[in-house]
C-alpha cells in the first residue's frame, strides 16, 4: 500500500495512457528531488480483464487488481491518487479488447452474450464487473470540485477558439420523450432507518422473481425506482425518425451506453432496431441465432454478414433502410461510420457540446453540415441541451473571448444516483409488477410494467449529501461566486434532495452568498445569460448533471474538456486528482499509429499533478513538495504563454514536445526559486541541459513524425515499443537521467 509521500498515477488507455510513457518519467524524476515517490497501477480495461481471470493465466501473465486496490486506498486519509481518463467499455469494446488479448496469448474466454450455462455466467458476471463505469464508482470517494483553470480561462480569452456560426432559423432541436421515460415513471423515499431491500418481479400469473436482494440501505438513503416503457420508447422513436426525413434534417441519437452500462446498450439497440425495422422484421430470428445484437450498434450488424449465409441479402436490407430513412449524423463521413454504428461512439456529453459548439449542425452522409435533430429518449437532462440551443439560436454563438466560466459542484461520492444504478437495472422478463420491499415486507413502492421495459433503482446517501451541500458553499464563498443547485422540484428524486438541502444548508455560513436551486433547464437559461454578460456562476449537480456540465460548459467555453482542473476531496481524507476527459482518445491512438504523431493534450495532467503535489505538501508538511507545485504552476503559465500544446498536424510539436518544454519550463522555475536553496543547486544543471540541448532535442522528436508507428496493441501496448515511440530522443533522455 502507498505511504505518505506517495502519489500514484493510474496507467488507464488509449491516448492517455501513450502520452504517460512519455510524461511519467519527467514527473517521477523531478518529484524524487522532494522526497516524493510516483507509483503507478493499471487500471486499464485490458488489466482489468486479466485481472478477473488469474486461473487461467500463467504466473507471468497475472496482474493485480490495481482498481480493488486503490478502492481500499480512496478511504485512507494518506490516497493521493492521479486519475487519467479510462475506457468505460461498451461491449463491442470490450469484445474488441479481448480478442487482442487472446490474440496476445492470454487465456481470457469470449464474452457470452447470452449465457446459459453455469460458466459462462460467471465468466459474464466477472465480464460486468469490467465493462461500462467500472472504475469511477470505485475511486470516487468524495464529491467533485471541477473548474477551468484561471491560466486555461485566460489563454481561452486571449486565444479564442473556433465556434461555429448560429443560424436564427437553425432547425437544430432536440426530441426527447414526454411520458413514459425514466424521468416521468420515478418514485423516492428517504430510508427512516437502516434496512435491508429486495427487488422483485410479480408476474401476472402470481409467480415472483427475485431480482435483487440483500440490498443494504443505510438511514436517511435516498432510494428510488423508475422504468422506461419500450412501448413508449419505440412510438417515440418511430415519430422522430418520420419527423427528421420529414424536416430534411439529420437524425442522431445521443445517449450514455458506455456510464450507462446497461440501461442505454438496451435503448440504443432500440434505436437501430426501429431505424431498420425491415431488417429486424425479416431477419431478426437469424441475426439472433448468431448471437448477434442491435444493442452492439450497425458496425457489428454489418460486419456479422461476411460470415452469415443469408449475409448479403441481410446487407442488401441495411442499404435500402439507410436509403430510405432520414440522413444519419456521422461519426466519420470518410469511413462511413454513422451515429448507430458503435453505442461508445455518440456519447451524449460529448457528442451535444460538439454540436452546439459547431453552430448547432453535424456531419451528414454526404460529407457537409447540417442542421439536426438530436433525439435524447429520456427527459432526465434533455432540457439542458435544448435550453443551449435556445440560447444560441436567439443570440449567436458564444465568444471565448468574452464569456464567463461555469465550474461544476458535482455529487458523486458513494457511487451515487444513476451511475451506482447498474446492478440494479434489469429489463424485464414479462409483464407484472417491480417491486422494492424492506425486511419487514412493507413494499416501499412499486411499477407496473410490460416485457421489454428497462427498470432501475438508484441510491444516495445522505453523508454525501451532507459533504455535497458543504463543498458548494465552500467553493461559493472561496470564489465569491453565485451556486446555483440544478435540482427540479417536479422530479421525484430531486424533490427529497431538496428538501436535504434545506435541512443542511443553515449548518453552514452563508450570508452574502447567492445560493439559488433551479430545475435544470431554467439553471441552464440562467447560466449563459450571464455567461455571455461575462460572468461566472457554480452549478452544482447531481452525478448525471456533473458529467454533462464538464463537458458542455468547457468545451464552449475553452475548447475541450480536457484542460480542467478536477479535484475530488475523498470524505476520509484524501484527495483524487482527475486529469479531464478522454472522448477524443481514439482518433489519436489511430494517428500516432498511421504518422507517428501523437495530439493529446496532457495539460489536464499538468493541472493535476500541482494540486496533488499542494495536496500532498499540505497533508505530510512536505515544503519541497509545495514548492514543486508551486513552480510546476509558473510553468504551466509559460507554457500556455508560449503556446508549446501540441499542434494538429505533422511539422509541429506533438505530446512529446509539449512534454519536453514542461519540463524545460519547470526546471527553470525551480532553479530560479529562492524558497529551496537544495532544489535550485539540484535543478540548475538540468535547466541549463535542456536550454542548451532544445534545438537537438526538437529535431530529434520531430525526425520520428511521418511514418507509421508501431506500440504492439490498442487496449495492451507492448511496453517496450510503447516507449521506444514515446521517448524518441536521445539527447533529451540523456539530460533527464542525470537529474
Amino acid at each position: 500500500m502507498a505511504g505518505q509521500s506517495t502519489i500514484i498515477y493510474t496507467h488507464t488507455d488509449e491516448a492517455p495512457l501513450l502520452a504517460t510513457y512519455s510524461f511519467l518519467p519527467i514527473v517521477q524524476a523531478f518529484a524524487r528531488q522532494a522526497g516524493v515517490a510516483v507509483e503507478t497501477r493499471d487500471i486499464s480495461v485490458a488489466a482489468r480483464i486479466l485481472a478477473q481471470f488469474p486461473e487461467r493465466l500463467t504466473p507471468e501473465q497475472r496482474v493485480p487488481d490495481a482498481l480493488t486496490e486503490l478502492g481500499r486506498l480512496a478511504e485512507e486519509p494518506t490516497a493521493n491518487i492521479i486519475k487519467l481518463p479510462n475506457v468505460s467499455a461498451s461491449v463491442p469494446q470490450l469484445k474488441a479488447a479481448v480478442a487482442e488479448l487472446q490474440a496476445q496469448g492470454f487465456d481470457v474466454p469470449d464474452y457470452p452474450e447470452a449465457p446459459s450455462s453455469d460458466e459462462e455466467k460467471d465468466v459474464r458476471a466477472r465480464y460486468d464487473r469490467v465493462k461500462g463505469s467500472a472504475v469511477n464508482p470505485v475511486l470516487r470517494q468524495g464529491n467533485s470540485d471541477r473548474r477551468a483553470p484561471a491560466s486555461v480561462k485566460a489563454y481561452a480569452k486571449a486565444h479564442p477558439h473556433r465556434m461555429g456560426a448560429w443560424s436564427p432559423t437553425s432547425q437544430t432541436t432536440v426530441a426527447t420523450m414526454t411520458a413514459g421515460d425514466f424521468f416521468h415513471n420515478e418514485k423516492s423515499v428517504v430510508m427512516p432507518a437502516d434496512d435491508t431491500l429486495t427487488i422483485r418481479l410479480v408476474a401476472e400469473d402470481g409467480s415472483v422473481t427475485v431480482l435483487r436482494t440483500g440490498l443494504k440501505v443505510l438511514a436517511g438513503e435516498v432510494v428510488d425506482g423508475t422504468f422506461l416503457s419500450v412501448r413508449a420508447l419505440r412510438a417515440f422513436l418511430t415519430e422522430q425518425i418520420a419527423r427528421a426525413k420529414a424536416d430534411g434534417v439529420l437524425f442522431s441519437a445521443h445517449l450514455k451506453a458506455t456510464m450507462m452500462k446497461v440501461s442505454d446498450p438496451i435503448i440504443f439497440g432500440h434505436v437501430v432496431q426501429a431505424f431498420l425495422p425491415e431488417v429486424f422484421e425479416q431477419f431478426g430470428d437469424s441475426l439472433r441465432a448468431a448471437g448477434v445484437s442491435a444493442n452492439d450498434g450497425l458496425g457489428a450488424l454489418l460486419a456479422a454478414t461476411q460470415t452469415l449465409p443469408d449475409g448479403e441479402a441481410i446487407r442488401a436490407a441495411v442499404e435500402r433502410g439507410l436509403a430510405q430513412g432520414p440522413a444519419l449524423a456521422m461519426v466519420n463521413s470518410d469511413k462511413g461510420i454513422t451515429n448507430l454504428h458503435v453505442p461508445s461512439d455518440v456519447i451524449i456529453d460529448a457528442s451535444m457540446p460538439a454540436m452546439i459548439r459547431g453552430g448547432g449542425k453535424m456531419w451528414g452522409p454526404d460529407g457537409a453540415e447540417h442542421d439536426t435533430l438530436a433525439v435524447i429518449p429520456d427527459s432526465s437532462y434533455a432540457g439542458v441541451y435544448q435550453a443551449a440551443i435556445d440560447d444560441c439560436r436567439e443570440h449567436g454563438a458564444l465568444d471565448p473571448a468574452t464569456i464567463g466560466t461555469v465550474p461544476n459542484v458535482g455529487l458523486m461520492a458513494k457511487a451515487a444516483e444513476e451511475y451506482g444504478s447498474h446492478d440494479k437495472t434489469f429489463e424485464i422478463p414479462v409483464a407484472g409488477t417491480v417491486e422494492v420491499v424492506t425486511a419487514a415486507g412493507e413494499v416501499l413502492f412499486s411499477h407496473d410494467v410490460e416485457a421489454g421495459d428497462i427498470w432501475r433503482a438508484c441510491q444516495t446517501k445522505d453523508a454525501p449529501v451532507r459533504d455535497w451541500v458543504g463543498l458548494a458553499v465552500r467553493r461559493a464563498r472561496l470564489s465569491n461566486t453565485p451556486a446555483v443547485f440544478w435540482l427540479d422540484a417536479q422530479r421525484a428524486h430531486d424533490a427529497n434532495l431538496i428538501e436535504k438541502l434545506e435541512k443542511y444548508l443553515p449548518d453552514h455560513d452563508t450570508d452574502g452568498l447567492e445560493i439559488h436551486v433551479m430545475a435544470p433547464a431554467e439553471a441552464t437559461a440562467y447560466s449563459f445569460a450571464r455567461m455571455r454578460a461575462g460572468l461566472d456562476t457554480i452549478s452544482v449537480t447531481g452525478n448525471v448533471l456533473r458529467d454533462y456540465n464538464t463537458d458542455l460548459f468547457p468545451i464552449l467555453e475553452v475548447g475541450t474538456s480536457a484542460k480542467m482542473l478536477s479535484i475530488v476531496p475523498l470524505m476520509k481524507g484524501g484527495g483524487l486528482f482527475e486529469t479531464g476527459a478522454g472522448g477524443s482518445a481514439p482518433k489519436h491512438v489511430q494517428q500516432l499509429v498511421a504518422e507517428d504523431y501523437l495530439r493529446w493534450d496532457s495539460l489536464g495532467e499538468f493541472f493535476a499533478l500541482a494540486a496533488s503535489l499542494e495536496h500532498l505538501a499540505q497533508t505530510t508538511s512536505n515544503t519541497r513538495a509545495q514548492v514543486l507545485a508551486d513552480t510546476l504552476d509558473r510553468a504551466t503559465g509559460t507554457f500556455l504563454d508560449e503556446d508549446r500544446s501540441p499542434g494538429r498536424k505533422l511539422g509541429t510539436i506533438d505530446n512529446r514536445g509539449s512534454h519536453f518544454y514542461l519540463a524545460l519550463y519547470w526546471s527553470r522555475e525551480l532553479a530560479a526559486q529562492t524558497d529551496d536553496a537544495g532544489l535550485a543547486a539540484a535543478f540548475t544543471p538540468l535547466a541549463a541541459a535542456l536550454a542548451a540541448n532544445e534545438e537537438a532535442i526538437v529535431a530529434e522528436l520531430l525526425s520520428v513524425q511521418g511514418k507509421p508507428a508501431d506500440i504492439g496493441g490498442y487496449y495492451r501496448p507492448d511496453d517496450a515499443l510503447t516507449t521506444a515511440v514515446m521517448r524518441p530522443s536521445t539527447t533529451f533522455n540523456t539530460v533527464l537521467a542525470t537529474l
